[in-house]
C-alpha cells in the first residue's frame, strides 16, 4: 500500500487540502486574510485557501517528523528575512497560526497529544487513515 513517504509532498498536500475543507472544525480565523505567515515575509499570502494548504502541510509534517510542537514547526516553516544591506537572517514562522491550526486539527481528531513521554503532537488513527488513503488514491 502506498504511504505518505511514497508520493510527491506537493501533490499530497493539494489533495489533503480539498479533504480538510469538508471538516467543520477547520476554518480560517477572521484575521487570517490580513496576517503574514512570518516576520520574514513582506506580504500576506495571496491564495484564497492558504489556511487549508498550511493545515495540510502541518498534518503531513506531524505525520512524518513524529511528535512535534509549535516551535519545531515554526522552524520548519520559517525562512530568511531580508534586512537591507545586511546579510539575510533566518527567522521562524508565526507560532500563533501554527498553534491555531494544531488546535483545529486536534479538535477534528486528526492530531492528538503524545502519550509516550515526549511532549508534542502526533497523528491520530483518523489522521493517519486520511493521509494514507489520500496517498493511496491515484491523482486525477
Amino acid at each position: 500500500m502506498t504511504t505518505v513517504y511514497d508520493v510527491n509532498p506537493n501533490q499530497l498536500i493539494e489533495r489533503v487540502k480539498e479533504k480538510l475543507k469538508k471538516y467543520d472544525d477547520i476554518k480560517p480565523t477572521e484575521w487570517a486574510e490580513f496576517v503574514k505567515t512570518g516576520s520574514h515575509k513582506e506580504r500576506p499570502p495571496q491564495q484564497e485557501d492558504w489556511w487549508y494548504i498550511r493545515a495540510a502541510a502541518v498534518l503531513r509534517s506531524v505525520y512524518v517528523h513524529g511528535p512535534v510542537g509549535v516551535v519545531r514547526l515554526s522552524k520548519k516553516f520559517g525562512g530568511k528575512k531580508r534586512r537591507g544591506v545586511k546579510k539575510p537572517k533566518f527567522t521562524p514562522a508565526s507560532t500563533n497560526i501554527l498553534r491555531k491550526i494544531l488546535q483545529q486539527l486536534e479538535k477534528a481528531k486528526l492530531v492528538e497529544k503524545n502519550k509516550r513521554g515526549k511532549p508534542g503532537k502526533v497523528v491520530s488513527k483518523q489522521g493517519r487513515k486520511l493521509l494514507d488513503n489520500t496517498a493511496h488514491t491515484p491523482a486525477k
